[in-house]
């Protein structure tokens, strides 16, 4: 095991820099995922430290030494890429078995290492077949028994999960946190998926063009989330947004009022976001401090709670119910923001929370 270091890293494509100046920790041992839009640099970054990428400046660390201008094959790392990569004309164990003979490991150890890997992720019974005979599924599987049975001090995952559908994603995810849990090995796992970042990771990091927006473990950026990207990116359904003015210790604008709560500092702020997650919405039939009303839009049953657009005059509010709680679309309704469950945010390009320490 080893962990991965960043310093002052800087990737450049001519002129155009799409990583400026990462610093970052990745601990031994620990499942960290690089999480974000498209174009935010995540598996660039994941290609540094494959090195499928050249470092335009900066120090890359695998464990006690420099990596920059070490080869791919001599930095004890293994990675598991979005399409499976397998050798068509070779079968399963063949394909496993692959990388350990170009080593000139001896027989009898790749077939202990291939049978052991092939048992604890459940193909044991397709090691005769070739890929063509796969499902998705088992084909992801044979792809990270390749990169297992080579024991690297680092695994690489790029998106492995985004050519599956969603029941087989939701599969891998337990494969890949019990793969885990057993190997105890530095993970670095890339993907453009928030509910995949939140089930997996010890630790998230969050990038936006190329710079870490914040970084901790899930419940943390979903519960005090560092900025609006981080706020609006993290949790699914995203969070709702509603610009207010303050005013003598309140928030509002045309439609909507609330006090602000002592742990925000807004006394420099003539304008702020206020965001409330659509699962901490709540109905009410009274008005008051922190109420809105408007109409329901869209109406989604999802089975373990309903989902309500509800148009209101300060835009569109996103609300989630109990399954029991009905409504239809044209129906007005109240909805209450509880005071201990909303965000603050600067107006600022930043979007920095307001929340106090």
């Amino acid at each position: 095991m080893a962990e991965v270091v960043f310093k002052n890293v800087v990737k450049a494509y001519g002129n155009v820099t799409v990583v400026p100046e990462l610093n970052l920790k990745i601990e031994d041992g620990r499942f960290t995922v690089l999480v974000g839009p498209s174009g935010c640099g995540k598996s660039t970054t994941l290609r540094m430290i494959a090195g499928l990428e050249e470092i335009t400046s900066g120090e890359l660390y695998i464990g006690d030494r420099v990596v920059n201008r070490v080869l791919p094959r001599d930095r004890d790392i293994a990675m598991v890429f979005q399409s499976y990569a397998l050798y068509p004309h070779m079968t399963v164990r063949e394909n496993m078995s692959f990388g350990l003979k170009l080593r000139k490991m001896a027989t009898a150890e790749i077939n202990k290492r291939v049978d052991e890997v092939a048992k604890m992720l459940a193909i044991s019974e397709y090691l005769d077949r070739r890929p063509k005979a796969l499902s998705g599924g088992q084909r992801q599987r044979v792809a990270m028994g390749r990169a297992i049975v080579r024991r690297p001090s680092v695994f690489l995952f790029d998106e492995p999960l985004s050519n599956l559908d969603a029941k087989l994603r939701g599969e891998m995810r337990r494969e890949i946190a019990k793969l885990h849990q057993s190997l105890k090995t530095t993970i670095v796992y890339v993907t453009h998926d928030q509910v995949e970042a939140m089930t997996l990771a010890d630790t998230i990091v969050v990038m936006e063009k190329g710079i870490i927006r914040q970084m901790g473990e899930p419940l943390e950026l979903y519960g005090k989330p560092a900025n609006k990207f981080v706020a609006g990116f993290i949790g699914s359904p995203t969070m709702n947004f509603i610009p207010c003015s303050v005013t003598d210790g309140k928030m509002s604008n045309s439609s909507f009022k609330m006090k602000i709560p002592d742990e925000f500092d807004t006394a420099k702020h003539k304008d702020v976001i206020l965001g409330i997650r659509p699962e901490n919405v709540e109905h009410t039939d009274k008005d008051g401090d922190g109420v809105i009303s408007g109409t329901a839009e869209i109406v989604e049953p999802l089975g373990a709670e309903i989902l309500v657009t509800v148009t209101t005059e300060s835009g569109s509010v996103m609300a989630g119910f109990e399954p029991t709680f009905r409504v239809k679309v044209g129906d007005k309704l109240k909805l209450r923001f509880p005071p201990d469950k909303i965000h603050i945010f600067n107006t600022e390009t930043s979007g920095n929370s307001l929340r106090r320490g």
